[in-house]
């Protein structure tokens, strides 16, 4: 069955890819040795989008794709949703924005649950990045679900990292700013027909300058207006470019991969519930340290 999934993975066969994802996504047997045979793709590249609920990253990233489309570029879109509490499946299913996009043999949508995964990320979402690309995609966008700093997870998977804002983020700047400081390569300001942008962009700048001593280059930061728009040729000018030559960043990209791969393996054999039976059968000399030791 895994071989012929590859064949035709690797032939650009959409209705192959979806299935390939859901295969990997819910552990069916063999799947590590799948994700072994797979053909690497460096010339792909994977670009975050990140921010606040309410920022407009969904209207960004269906005027993001069009302009790569227009570089006639294949487009992969995975949009973490919040999970539903019932069966832990997407809550918001895929982008109504993004719905002319669906039947364009170039642009393969999807939708993904976060599984309770704390950093705002599927817990597969490494393996589905990796299978997509095999299926021959030049970018992978990932749009999370905007969770707040916990997102920096989105740093250790993204070729580049866009951090999407709105003129009123003042609070949100002040919660995630050290977060928002170490995962940005490009910040945009969205609605930025909105009173205040400008003050907002200069405060924001400001508030960087700091960082930028540490770095050999500062922080684009871009204005947008997405559902006109407005400012996404400039923003596609700069994921085409940004993201080459980095031959540092990429590996440590590869080493955070590794490592939340390693972390995840080794905890697959952790139950919680035996953790439960354990804790009763030691209630009365119960020691929390010398608990954990024994693992």
């Amino acid at each position: 069955m895994w071989s012929i999934f590859a064949e035709k993975l690797i032939a650009g066969d959409i209705k192959s890819l979806a299935r390939c994802i859901s295969l990997v996504e819910n552990e069916t047997a063999g799947y590590e040795e799948f994700m072994q045979t797979l053909p690497g793709n460096e010339n792909s590249v994977i670009i975050g989008i990140t921010g606040p609920p309410g920022a407009g990253k969904s209207t960004l990233t269906d005027a993001l794709i069009e302009k790569l489309i227009e570089e006639n570029k294949k487009v992969a879109v995975l949009c973490i949703d919040p999970s539903s509490p019932f069966n832990l499946g997407a809550l918001l299913g895929d982008r109504i924005r993004m719905s002319e996009w669906h039947n364009n043999p170039n642009v393969f949508i999807r939708s993904l649950a976060t599984r309770g995964s704390l950093g705002g990320l599927n817990p597969k979402i490494i393996e589905i990045s990796d299978i997509i690309k095999s299926a021959g995609f030049d970018y992978i966008i990932i749009e999370t679900v905007g969770v707040g700093q916990s997102e920096i997870e989105i740093a250790g998977l993204a070729d580049i990292t866009i951090v999407v804002l709105v003129p009123e983020s003042g609070d949100e700047i002040q919660t995630m700013k050290a977060g928002l400081m170490e995962i940005a390569d490009v910040f945009v300001i969205n609605k930025s027909d909105r009173p205040g942008a400008n003050a907002f962009v200069n405060n924001l700048r400001q508030m960087l300058a700091p960082a930028f001593k540490n770095k050999d280059h500062e922080i684009p930061i871009i204005q947008t207006i997405a559902d006109q728009k407005k400012g996404i040729e400039e923003l596609k000018e700069i994921i085409l470019f940004s993201h080459k030559d980095n031959k540092e960043k990429k590996q440590w990209l590869l080493v955070e991969k590794i490592y939340q791969m390693i972390q995840k393996k080794r905890m697959k054999d952790v139950d919680k519930s035996e953790l439960y039976l354990q804790i009763q059968e030691q209630q009365k000399d119960f020691n929390l340290y010398r608990f954990i030791n024994l693992f």
